[in-house]
């Protein structure tokens, strides 16, 4: 059983352009989206004053800061408009308080979070909200038109495209090799706070999660057995590894299958009926459109389902694992909400 919720001369900017849209070639479509809210205050992980926040920013300025590539960059003023070319950071940069944003998302925009419900209050402080990508493909044409004031890269995801991005806007690459992008978003947000010169606001969002995870450990100290939490796409289901979703065991206090310890493994249904936990997550990948097919869909019309102890104890749970799972405060947040939810 289951339940979802939810940019010189004349003729250098020429050979620039020249030399963009043969970059961009294959760079794919892309869509602009806009979202014509005034700036506003952020979304509970990063609640305050912006008139505030702006203020003690901008007192940050100038200010140089060290590019992965070894270059120093120096930022005279407080940027306006900043371009995040990592697909995968979107959500770290999404609590900070910058008037304008471009994106590379990981699919087009269509399919994009930034119209979902958990993400409109972080969205919505932004006077626009442009998408110069999908995935790796930086959209350099659509990058050069946003005119951004920063640029914040990848050494690794961007370093194919490090000299055009310079050349549009100054380029702070985030050092891939130092920091786990995707599994150390604390230490991504505190490198973004340090490069923007909010600080103090990229600390307030990891004293509000650990605050959030201190909670929710109390709420959940009676939980007995085991926890799977299982990624559930339409023709696979993956068991999460303690590798990418540690922050939902031992900081909340459930016990991992000993099959959890490590990455992760692709799961048969008797792959399941093997570790058969007390507890069992389904983050279902079509959670916001149910109609797309779901492999549980079909496993639980079996018995060997029906003999788990999750589900004749009644402790499956589902969850939207698009979000849940992925990496940065807000999915975290949103995930441990999500356990609290169901087990508490």
């Amino acid at each position: 059983m289951k339940t979802r919720k939810l940019p010189m001369a004349a003729v250098s900017m020429l050979m620039l352009i020249v030399m963009l849209a043969s970059a961009c070639s294959n760079a794919g479509n892309v869509n602009n989206a806009g979202t014509n809210a005034p700036t506003a205050t952020s979304g509970t992980e990063t609640a305050g004053n912006s008139t505030n926040t702006n203020t003690e920013a901008s007192k940050a300025f100038p200010r140089t800061v060290t590019s992965a590539d070894g270059k120093e960059i120096t930022i005279t003023e407080q940027p306006k408009k900043v371009a995040l070319v990592h697909w995968g950071l979107t959500q770290d940069l999404l609590g900070f308080d910058v008037s304008s944003i471009a994106v590379t998302l990981p699919f087009s925009a269509k399919q994009s979070f930034l119209d979902s419900e958990v993400y409109k209050p972080y969205v919505d402080k932004f006077s626009e909200v442009v998408v110069v990508g999908e995935n790796t493909a930086v959209n350099l044409e659509a990058l050069l038109e946003y005119e951004p004031d920063l640029i914040l890269a990848g050494s690794v995801t961007n370093k194919d495209i490090a000299d055009q991005l310079s050349q549009i806007a100054p380029t702070v690459m985030i050092d891939e090799e130092k920091t786990n992008v995707w599994l150390d978003w604390q230490g991504v947000i505190t490198q973004f706070g340090d490069i923007l010169g909010q600080q103090e606001l990229a600390q307030q969002t990891i004293d509000a999660f650990t605050a959030k995870v201190d909670q929710a450990k109390q709420q959940l100290d009676s939980v007995e057995g085991t926890v799977a939490f299982v990624q559930v796409r339409d023709k696979s289901i993956w068991l999460q590894g303690m590798n990418y979703t540690g922050e939902y065991y031992e900081p909340l206090g459930l016990t991992a299958p000993e099959e959890a310890k490590g990455d992760g493994i692709e799961l048969t249904l008797e792959g399941l009926s093997a570790i058969d936990p007390d507890h069992l997550f389904l983050g279902y990948f079509n959670y916001n459109d149910p109609s797309l097919p779901a492999l549980s869909d079909e496993w639980e019309q079996s018995e060997v389902w029906k003999k788990l102890k999750a589900v004749q104890k009644g402790q499956v749970y589902g969850i939207n694992g698009e979000l849940a799972f992925g990496y940065g405060p807000i999915s975290r947040s949103s995930g441990v909400e999500a356990i609290v939810d169901a087990l508490k």
